[in-house]
């Protein structure tokens, strides 16, 4: 029996929104680490009205084996869970030379906490009770950061079309 239990769910394909010039590109993956699954719920469904495919993990153990794999662009993560905090991805990320951008969703997280993490590699830190709506333009950035830092599929596939 294993110690760790990895959860996962993909939701959405990747497209274009109505208004929106940003086309996330076919194979871009935000990976989910939270252990708050009203958290989690209200996140993925942030995320997948905009067309991003997530997937869950409820434990930073089961995150990390996920970031590994190489197939994440961006991991949101709450910045404390059961078994660890953020700081494991970044070593991840590190120890392996993985291109994937991290975004602390936090309920209770001051500003000295902030500016650590942001000094510490994290991408952003948004305020999971007032700022929901950042999310998604905080997913969008870090997306692109990744790209440019060579993780994920080719950047160009993201610049939108010029209409004729």
């Amino acid at each position: 029996m294993s110690f760790m239990t990895r959860t996962s769910e993909r939701t959405g394909e990747s497209k274009t929104r109505p208004g929106s010039p940003f086309k996330i590109p076919d194979g871009a993956r935000i990976l989910i680490v939270c252990d708050d699954n009203s958290d989690t719920d209200r996140l993925k469904k942030i995320l997948q009205e905009q067309g991003f495919v997530t997937e869950w993990a409820k434990s930073i153990t089961a995150g990390c084996e996920a970031a590994k794999s190489g197939q994440f662009h961006v991991v949101v993560c709450t910045p404390v869970l059961s078994d660890g905090s953020w700081r494991r991805l970044t070593d991840i990320a590190s120890h392996y030379d993985l291109g994937f951008e991290i975004i602390l969703w936090a309920r209770n997280f001051d500003l000295r906490e902030w500016a650590l993490a942001l000094n510490e590699g994290v991408f952003d830190v948004l305020d999971a009770m007032c700022e929901q709506p950042k999310a998604v333009e905080a997913t969008k950035r870090a997306l692109w950061a990744a790209y440019l830092k060579g993780a994920g599929p080719n950047p160009r596939a993201a610049i939108p079309q010029k209409a004729a």
